[in-house]
């Protein structure tokens, strides 16, 4: 089921990377929206981002300094998009930094392993999950619907092509407000580091960098 106020919104072209490795995204460890910080993997991806994000935007005659650049202000993110936006030689407008960006809240369940969390039924990891996890909300964090909600409102004011940079439940969420995924299958969808997807007339296409990681 696609929420009907997706249809309210009209999506301009925009860029997305998903933030470099952590440390915790390699141990299989939920981060939600604890500020964990990029660790060596995770720069050398955002590093070879940087290089493949110039080349589509040259691919696409299109001008970076004409684009609006967003991305969560938590530093893995936030160091993502300083190591991209080093592979541009001209000014750039300044990055804006939006909460509305900030991975889904996992509450009571941040900090501990997929399998570990897996022991208790609640929650589930990518691959096990139905349309109805959706709204499961753990004690203390959010459910989609609630990151679906803070993306509609920051869509109200993306009026210009764009680039950010943030998380991989934001990537999930786009997916199906964008392209009209079903709720099962990006809940169950892993989204990549280290590549750029581009959203344009409603449909994703994702970008491989070189691998240097």
């Amino acid at each position: 089921m696609i929420d009907s106020s997706m249809h309210q919104v009209t999506w301009p072209d925009f860029y997305f990377a998903r933030h470099g490795e952590t440390d915790w995204n390699r141990e299989r460890r939920y981060q939600g929206s604890r500020d964990i910080p990029l660790n060596e993997t995770g720069r050398r991806q955002a590093d070879s981002n940087g290089p493949l994000l110039r080349f589509l935007l040259e691919e696409a005659g299109s001008d970076p300094a004409k684009f609006k650049w967003y991305a969560s202000p938590l530093s893995r993110a936030s160091e993502t998009m300083e190591r991209m936006r080093a592979a541009f030689d001209i000014p750039l407008p300044d990055v804006i930094y939006d909460e509305r960006l900030i991975e889904i809240s996992f509450g009571k369940f941040e900090g501990l392993l997929h399998e570990e969390i897996a022991r208790e039924r609640e929650a589930l990891a990518p691959g096990q999950r139905d349309a109805t996890y959706w709204n499961f909300r753990p004690e203390g964090g959010e459910n989609y619907q609630d990151l679906a909600d803070r993306l509609l409102d920051f869509a109200q004011g993306l009026t210009h092509h764009s680039i950010i940079v943030a998380h991989g439940g934001v990537l999930r969420v786009l997916r199906h407000l964008v392209e009209g995924v079903t709720r099962g299958e990006v809940l169950n969808w892993a989204p990549p580091q280290g590549v750029i997807a581009h959203f344009s007339a409603g449909r994703m296409t994702l970008h491989a960098a070189k691998k240097t990681w």
